[in-house]
């Protein structure tokens, strides 16, 4: 099963690659509304992810046959102030994670500063949430391995 996500992984970078998408001037241009094809690209994958989702909703199972649980997330403030924070980052570095992996192979070395940021944050999260859930009223953190 693990060829299979490196498969889809490349394939993903490649898509990614060759549309702009992890285009660190695209993405900015995105942002500041002087590119629109971003907005379409972003468009198309929504549709297809809805499209797939209803598919795999529709016979209730994965693509490897195991039963599908979709859950839904509730929402508490922690969804607003991290949306935020991703998409600050994500203006600012050009880059989300997908995008990321795309361009340090593509050989783009500032690309390596925007991992370390992310590994950063993702760490800083971790550390910070036992602290910041109580004053937040945040969730509990569920962990596992995501293979139900």
């Amino acid at each position: 099963m693990t060829w299979l996500y490196l498969v889809l992984g490349t394939a993903f970078g490649f898509i990614l690659s060759r549309s702009g998408a992890a285009d660190y001037d695209f993405i900015q241009g995105m942002f500041l509304f002087d590119e629109f094809q971003l907005y379409g690209i972003i468009g198309v994958a929504v549709i297809v992810t809805a499209a797939g989702l209803a598919l795999l909703k529709r016979y209730g199972r994965t693509v490897t046959g195991a039963p599908l649980r979709i859950e839904t997330k509730s929402l508490h403030r922690g969804n607003i102030v991290g949306g935020l924070l991703f998409g600050v980052g994500w203006s600012v570095t050009g880059m989300c994670p997908g995008p990321i992996l795309v361009n340090i192979g593509e050989g783009k070395v500032y690309a390596v500063a925007a991992l370390a940021g992310a590994l950063v944050g993702t760490t800083a999260f971790g550390l910070l949430y036992p602290r910041l859930q109580a004053p937040l009223r945040l969730p509990p953190i569920e962990s596992g391995t995501g293979e139900g």
